[in-house]
């Protein structure tokens, strides 16, 4: 891919984009639609292949191609029941870039990375960003304690993330956890990041493929209403409901793995997310989720990040983006 005229940092060349700005591939919130709305609008939109089956993504990926002409990516979680199959996916529709996260980046890397896929592993460490680094990936998306979803458990914060990678790693570094705007874009790239990637932002856009109710939930929510919780299995930053209060009262009594697991059970995500059930499903969102007051087109969701970035001073402070 050729890089954009006057781009000002590597994430922008990296990509072919207009603006360091990525769209989480958040699971059931993450189809086509707002992929390709947000690279239209000149960031980078990711198709979130961890709640689709692999005949549904090939979909997505041709749809995708339909809507946009310019670079998109697909998030693919390693520990996807499927992931041989979306990986093959990717490769034989040539989607220019993979974004993978809950595994090892030494799985896929070097195979996607022989068919001219650039390659970006998410982290919630240090540690995990320089295996990254050695295992060839192109970047790096550092994600701090505050992002919603499934999460590292260090509960390390994306205000001591970022530097502690940046200063760690030659690669670039794109920031992840509790960024809504441009003034915390701007944040990120003081602390050394090149890029950021929001994700419950988009999650309250028109495009995304989110449920209304979730969505108005979502911007209905206030401070303290998300806990990250469930390290006994994977970690999960939820929005409290009915479903969270039952694991939380089970952990209190003692519950094991098993048992959480149980209760959890399968397709909550779905009926949460997707379908909309807002007591009974899991409602996975970011703490930034508090900030959030309006659903908007990913487009506006853009504009409103390039034109908050210029009036804190972001074009004003040497850093290697202006927009």
């Amino acid at each position: 891919m050729s890089a954009p005229e006057n781009t000002k940092n590597r994430v922008c060349d990296l990509f072919s984009i207009k603006y360091p700005i990525i769209q989480g591939g958040m699971v059931w919130c993450a189809g086509w639609e707002l992929a390709s709305a947000v690279s239209n609008a000149g960031g980078l939109g990711i198709i979130g292949s961890g709640s689709m089956y692999p005949e549904i993504l090939r979909d997505q990926i041709k749809k995708c191609k339909e809507a946009t002409s310019l670079p998109f990516a697909v998030n693919i979680p390693l520990l996807y029941p499927a992931v041989q199959e979306h990986i093959q996916s990717v490769i034989d529709l040539e989607v220019p870039i993979v974004f993978t996260s809950a595994g090892s980046p030494n799985s896929f890397t070097s195979k996607l990375k022989s068919h001219g896929i650039t390659v970006v592993h998410v982290v919630s460490s240090v540690k995990f960003a320089l295996k990254s680094e050695a295992a060839g990936v192109d970047a790096v998306v550092a994600e701090g304690f505050e992002a919603g979803g499934h999460n590292g458990r260090e509960e390390t914060t994306t205000m001591c993330l970022i530097p502690s990678v940046a200063k760690a790693c030659s690669i670039p570094v794109i920031a992840a956890g509790g960024i809504s705007d441009g003034k915390s874009v701007l944040a990120s790239m003081i602390l050394g990041a090149e890029g950021a990637q929001l994700g419950s932002r988009f999650v309250a856009s028109e495009e995304s493929s989110a449920h209304i109710s979730f969505k108005n939930a979502v911007v209905a929510s206030g401070e303290g209403d998300t806990t990250l919780t469930l390290k006994e299995l994977t970690p999960v930053r939820m929005l409290h409901n009915d479903l969270f209060r039952e694991l939380s009262k089970a952990k209190e009594n003692g519950a094991t793995p098993e048992q959480l697991s149980e209760i959890l059970g399968k397709g909550k995500a779905k009926k949460g997310m997707f379908e909309g059930d807002l007591e009974k499903g899991e409602l996975e969102i970011g703490q930034i989720a508090a900030l959030l007051k309006n659903i908007l087109p990913a487009s506006e969701i853009i504009s409103d990040i390039v034109q908050s970035y210029r009036k804190a001073g972001g074009n004003k402070l040497g850093l290697r983006f202006k927009f």
